[in-house]
């Protein structure tokens, strides 16, 4: 009876854009509070290897494409509806992705890049603050689309490696 009233897709659904909406606020959040407490080139030592710098991005990852909103959103919104046919359609032919893990990647890389497109529509550019130094600054949705690929390469290549043994 319980099964009936909570079938199998619905659970996958709610993990995955709960995953999605999670990193969303998260990122939009941080953004928030760093746009407003750390002023424009500034930087707020947090450790000696890493700092908070208000930074504005109108590239990609790594400044790369710098001026190029447009393009950078038209590939945010292929991205999106890519994930979404994916997560209605398109998992039952990739079965290593169908579980919960699965589910939360792809709601780690719908939620960064949801994140940073919100960004790009309403400024033009992409807040980035979390700053080691020695790399380019990122920010939460940065974070969490790469971990949601690491994720997702892990879980494509494990049974490909297994079926080698």
């Amino acid at each position: 009876m319980q099964e009936a009233s909570n079938p199998p897709g619905r659970r996958r659904l709610v993990v995955f854009f709960l995953t999605a909406l999670l990193v969303v606020a998260a990122d939009q959040l941080s953004k928030i509070w760093v746009r407003s407490h750390i002023a424009l080139g500034d930087s707020l030592p947090v450790t000696g290897w890493l700092q908070l710098s208000h930074v504005r991005n109108t590239g990609a990852a790594f400044g790369q494409f710098q001026g190029q909103r447009l393009p950078l959103i038209i590939a945010a919104f292929v991205g999106i509806a890519l994930l979404l046919a994916f997560a209605f359609l398109v998992y039952r032919w990739f079965p290593m992705l169908d579980n919960t893990l699965g589910r939360v990647a792809l709601g780690l890389v719908l939620g960064g890049t949801t994140g940073n497109l919100i960004d790009r529509l309403r400024f033009g550019y992409v807040t980035d603050f979390i700053d080691f130094g020695f790399w380019p600054a990122f920010n939460v949705a940065d974070s969490s689309t790469v971990v949601g690929f690491i994720i997702l390469a892990g879980l494509l290549l494990l049974p490909a490696r297994a079926g080698k043994r």
